[in-house]
């Protein structure tokens, strides 16, 4: 009786430590995805924070993925042989660690500073028309101000700090995921990953909000006046708080470290009741000791596993298929924010909180239907092949009504339209002065855009030919305008002007359209996953996804947003200019052309990638998958697919949808 009661206690105390480490790996992949979607959601901030190009902003983005894979064949082949809980605290700590390593340039730094006409020359009125002035913004040839103006490269510490991120984040999904398979029931493996990815999607939420948050308060908040400030968030000018989240996201991931550093290196495996039942769980993992001492050499097997992938059509093909949509989905997802801004006039904290409302849920509830499509109505592969297929060609089709969902050029005169509102073309050269600012002695590179009373703005409150005004800060109103042609009193105020009610439509339509279309493509997800899983051998399955993850991070993850934040930039009107007349970030985009690359570029290569699908839709009707060669009947077959065998492949799909486009980087 006593022996009983010891072996209960001892099974209690075991399931209650597994217990805790489902809840420690369910708070580490909330932080973890916390983080990275904060990050994504703020580069357009650290992009005018340190005046860089959005190229450059893409290989912050992509350096993320560079640290990930420094680790990720490492920890795929070798982390179970360590103590993982402990590998785990220490990727957590090491990501709070790249955190922090990324807000210190802000402490580094002066404060921003950024370009105006007004700031410093009130007293002077020299911000205004005057023909007897001179200009208030000339170039310097002085090396001190030209080294500070640039700020010292400091935005390579953001790179440095993402890229540790990415080693951080390495172990925390593989390691997670195996240290459940391999101490939970079976029956209960499914559950607790469930949990664990729920984690994966509250994460993205949170770091959304807080990215909405942190972008509508001003960079230096505490110290300067914000009272004094002549922009707003909806202003290209305008830098939120990123650095504060930055530093919770810090904090977070650090905290979620510490319990890992209490809890085992190895459980007792969850089981049945009876004494006989637990000792033959212990033969079965003497068993799997044993075939890991086998199997020590790992490089023996590599390159015969590494062959036969590479020779299998279907993974291949779905491998070619997985590269070219990820370069779609990645560059939607990335420059989202920026296009809402650009297209729709909407703030960055705004354009960052309706895209995390409108795309998070239906992601969710997509997963969890297609997860419970597969299992009610027992799909094959090739029936989940068919539907994959199906929905994201639907997907398709609907993508193309985003290009009716567009909004005109901002108005600006010199830039975008002429001095009397009539378009021009955008690249005929430099046409800012006209004959109403002529002799205002104005600068011509200066961005401080007023709106006129004629509803067009104007690059600055000079070039309108305003000469006086009254007002401080936001309130500033701008009067006897020269360019301003009306009937009353001609005057301007700070900021471009609005984009009217048609456009505000226009963003619903775009923001609905949007949540319709991740519900569907995020619907066809698992199915899609089940074929990548279900034409591996067994044995095969954890290289082919590692394959899989590498491919996707080296050929999609890091240069996409290289070259399409390459092809924005080629888009931009009006850039930002030093004292020393270099560039910084850009302040006005060619919305139209805009759209055309972040809409067609997307299309085409989506359009693309159905070719090589239609390809493994052929294939499939000849080809003898490795799950239905290893059994030899309809038992075996149902069989092959229950218990054990179920969970791996549960494990296997985890480890895929952590990949997935649409959860890492929103």
């Amino acid at each position: 009786m006593g022996e009983t009661e010891k072996i209960e206690t001892h099974k209690i105390r075991c399931f209650s430590k597994l217990k805790m480490f489902l809840l420690a790996i369910t708070c580490a992949f909330i932080s973890k995805t916390l983080s990275g979607s904060y990050m994504n959601s703020m580069l357009t901030q650290i992009e005018r924070q340190f005046n860089i190009p959005t190229s450059l902003v893409g290989f912050i983005n992509g350096s993320f993925e560079i640290g990930n894979l420094f680790l990720i064949i490492f920890v795929s082949y070798f982390g179970t042989k360590f103590h993982r809980p402990i590998m785990i605290g220490v990727g957590c700590a090491v990501m709070g660690l790249g955190c922090f390593l990324q807000s210190l340039p802000h402490f580094l730094m002066d404060r921003y500073e950024y370009e105006s006409t007004v700031v410093g020359n009130l007293s002077s009125n020299s911000f205004l028309c005057n023909e007897n002035g001179t200009q208030v913004f000339t170039p310097t040839e002085d090396p001190s101000e030209c080294v500070k103006e640039v700020k010292s490269l400091m935005w390579v510490y953001v790179l440095v700090g993402n890229m540790i991120r990415g080693i951080g984040e390495t172990p925390i999904m593989p390691l997670g995921i195996s240290y459940i398979e391999d101490f939970a029931k079976p029956e209960n493996s499914p559950l607790y990953i469930g949990f664990v990815e729920t984690g994966a999607i509250i994460g993205p939420l949170f770091g959304l909000l807080l990215a909405s948050f942190c972008a509508n308060i001003y960079v230096d908040t505490g110290s300067v006046n914000t009272d004094d400030l002549t922009i707003t968030p909806t202003d290209t000018r305008w830098v939120g708080a990123w650095w504060f989240g930055i530093l919770i996201c810090a904090g977070v991931n650090v905290l979620t470290a510490i319990p890992f550093f209490f809890l085992p290196k190895s459980l007792a495996k969850e089981g049945p009741n009876d004494n006989a039942d637990i000792v033959k769980n212990d033969k079965e993992e003497k068993q799997k000791e044993e075939v890991k001492r086998e199997n020590a050499g790992i490089t023996k097997d590599f390159l015969p596993f590494m062959k036969s992938l590479f020779c299998n059509p279907i993974y291949t093909i779905f491998m070619l298929i997985s590269v070219i949509q990820f370069n779609a989905f990645i560059n939607m997802m990335f420059f989202m924010p920026k296009y809402v801004e650009q297209q729709y006039g909407k703030s960055t904290s705004d354009a960052i909180f309706l895209i995390g409302i409108y795309n998070l849920p239906p992601i969710c509830i997509g997963y969890i239907f297609g997860g419970l499509m597969m299992k009610k109505f027992k799909i094959t592969v090739k029936q989940a092949a068919h539907i994959a297929f199906w929905l994201s060609f639907i997907d398709f089709i609907l993508y193309f009504s985003y290009f009716f969902m567009t909004c005109d050029n901002s108005s600006v005169a010199g830039v975008t339209t002429s001095y009397k509102g009539m378009s021009q073309d955008l690249h005929v050269g430099n046409t800012i002065l006209d004959d109403c600012n002529m002799n205002c002695n104005c600068p011509t590179k200066t961005w401080d855009p007023v709106c006129g009373s004629n509803g067009l703005s104007y690059m600055s409150a000079c070039l309108a030919g305003c000469e006086t005004f009254v007002g401080t800060g936001l309130n500033m109103v701008f009067q006897n305008c020269s360019c301003i042609q009306t009937l009353g009193n001609s005057s301007a105020v700070l900021g471009l002007c609005d984009k009217g009610h048609d456009c505000s439509m226009m963003l619903q339509y775009f923001l609905i359209l949007s949540s319709i279309s991740s519900f569907v493509y995020s619907l066809s997800a698992i199915p899609g996953y089940m074929v990548l899983l279900r034409c591996i051998k067994p044995e095969e399955k954890s290289l082919g996804v590692g394959v899989h993850a590498f491919s996707t991070r080296v050929f999609a993850g890091i240069p996409a947003p290289i070259y399409f934040g390459a092809l924005m930039d080629s888009t931009c009107l009006h850039w930002a200019t030093f004292k020393c007349g270099e560039s910084g970030a850009c302040r006005i985009y060619d919305s139209t052309h805009f759209r055309y690359l972040y809409l067609g570029l997307p299309a085409a290569l989506r359009g693309l990638s159905f070719i090589p699908a239609l390809l493994i839709l052929i294939i499939l009707r000849k080809y003898r998958l490795p799950s239905e060669n290893a059994t030899s009947g309809a038992v075996l077959m149902e069989a092959n697919v229950t218990g054990k065998e179920e969970c791996q492949e549960m494990d296997q799909i985890s480890k895929v949808l952590d990949n997935d486009v649409l959860k890492t980087k929103l």
